[in-house]
């Protein structure tokens, strides 16, 4: 699976200059648009994303406080037959997360029937002991799920990572639509492009759904943030903007009775659903880190009373535990008795004494991750890494195997791209966003696009020098607009 050169999704596996029937008029688009006219648009983008204030913060890096994510002008375009078939997975795929939440914070049959090892449960510090038996309203757990895919062929798509705690990205979704349509609207004469737009509604939808039992007439939404200093607080302030409803830190929120207020200048006003974009660990002092300030002392008793519903609940972070995630092939079919449609990477659990010695012996094949590893950080790319790394990596694995999992190096698809030396073609992966609700499971038609802009680099995150793109998926029907 990690050996074959790389598919290209606009060119198929033989490459050449020619394009596959179904994206024709999109590489004539590439072909026929100057490099010039290229790069004006991109820095277009870019100017505006700036103007904006669309950065992100590399913790550690003060100079990279006001620092865009790159933009690439060339699309990424889906079928409406490739995208019938992610959608189908994915659904699939986020019930049976919710189921897997629901039981390991309830009866834990899945440890019970020895399909999970309860050690790998009970013992992860993603899971909260704390929180056994709440149930949130509606029983839903990960209202919000970003799954990472990544493509080796045709039809050979892969889960690389589940997001289930606070996925981020959305935002670069809707903004970079918005920026082709400025800037490239012939693209979408061109193509019948699924819109994206009303994702926010969709999202506001979402938790207005999942508002307590009794709340549910009117209820108040909030989104609370870590404050401005935060990674993604454009995000934040973006969504909540989007949504109308207040966007809000821990000062602005007090737990009375077990019951949550918001201050307002007009008196206190009683909250139902909080849209968390902070860690369990910062949520509340009095049961978490207790030299938290970013979080509101008494908000988990206000939601293991049913009073508030946190989304995503909190404890959703073992669900996107690296460990946890080399059994889902087993849970999804535990939970919904059908086989995953969307299949993991191979994966070798280093806690396993035959998959260590097998990743020992294989590290300059391998990529090694931590398994509760995030943004890029804290992982080996064999095939790319140099000795001294390779060596490191194998006394930090001898050490602590139990931290680390290994998958085989794939052959990530490539799309083409927009570089200095002009459109050539680069690796990518794929994050849609699930939304469930009371009402069911949505997927807006689209997704974050991010790309390695380094000739031959398999990293894709922003924080490691990636970029993104606009997604576009295709209707059946010609439709004008895609926003």
């Amino acid at each position: 699976m990690g050996k074959r050169a790389a598919f290209d999704e606009i060119r198929g596996h033989e490459g050449g200059d020619a394009a596959r029937p179904e994206f024709a008029a999109l590489g004539s688009w590439i072909r026929d648009t100057p490099p010039a006219e290229l790069n004006r648009r991109q820095q277009a983008a870019e100017a505006a994303f700036r103007q904006l204030g669309i950065t992100f913060a590399v913790y550690g890096e003060a100079e990279a406080a006001e620092r865009i994510i790159p933009f690439d002008i060339v699309p990424r375009v889906f079928t409406a037959p490739e995208w019938a078939r992610l959608s189908e997975g994915l659904v699939q795929r986020v019930v049976a997360i919710n189921a897997f939440l629901d039981d390991v914070y309830g009866a834990r049959r899945i440890i019970a029937d020895g399909v999970v090892p309860p050690e790998l449960i009970l013992a992860n510090p993603q899971f909260r002991p704390v929180l056994a038996g709440a149930r949130p309203p509606h029983g839903i757990f990960a209202h919000i799920c970003g799954i990472d895919l990544v493509r080796t062929g045709p039809d050979e798509f892969f889960v690389l990572e589940d997001n289930a705690r606070t996925p981020s990205g959305v935002s670069y979704m809707l903004e970079n639509r918005e920026a082709m349509l400025r800037l490239c609207p012939e693209l979408f004469e061109l193509f019948p492009v699924a819109p994206v737009d009303d994702y926010p509604d969709a999202l506001h939808g979402t938790l207005r759904s999942v508002a307590p039992r009794g709340r549910s007439s009117n209820p108040v939404c909030v989104l609370l943030t870590p404050g401005h200093f935060n990674s993604a607080f454009y995000e934040h302030s973006f969504l909540a903007d989007s949504m109308g409803i207040e966007l809000v830190e821990a000062a602005d929120l007090v737990v009375d009775d077990d019951i949550v207020w918001m201050k307002t200048i007009e008196g206190l006003v009683r909250v139902d659903v909080i849209y968390r974009r902070l860690d369990d660990d910062y949520l509340d002092p009095l049961v978490f880190l207790p030299e938290s300030v970013l979080g509101v002392p008494g908000l988990v008793s206000a939601y293991m009373a049913g009073n508030v519903t946190l989304v995503n609940a909190p404890g959703t972070g073992i669900a996107d535990d690296k460990a946890i995630y080399s059994y889902m092939p087993e849970i999804v079919k535990y939970y919904t008795g059908s086989e995953a449609k969307l299949p993991n990477v191979e994966t070798w659990r280093c806690r396993e004494p035959d998959c260590l010695r097998y990743v020992l012996d294989n590290l300059s094949d391998l990529v090694v991750k931590l398994v509760d590893g995030s943004g890029g950080y804290g992982m080996l790319v064999g095939p790319t890494a140099t000795r001294h790394e390779i060596e490191c990596f194998r006394a930090a694995l001898v050490a602590e195997p139990h931290r680390y999992i290994a998958q085989p190096t794939l052959a990530l698809s490539t799309v083409p791209t927009l570089t200095e030396q002009g459109v050539a073609p680069r690796h990518v992966d794929f994050r849609p966003f699930v939304l469930s609700g009371a009402d069911g499971v949505t997927i807006v038609p689209g997704g974050l696009t991010r790309v390695a802009l380094r000739e031959g680099s398999l990293v894709v995150n922003s924080s490691q020098g990636g970029g993104t793109k606009d997604s576009l998926i295709l209707l059946d029907r010609p439709q004008r607009g895609g926003r």
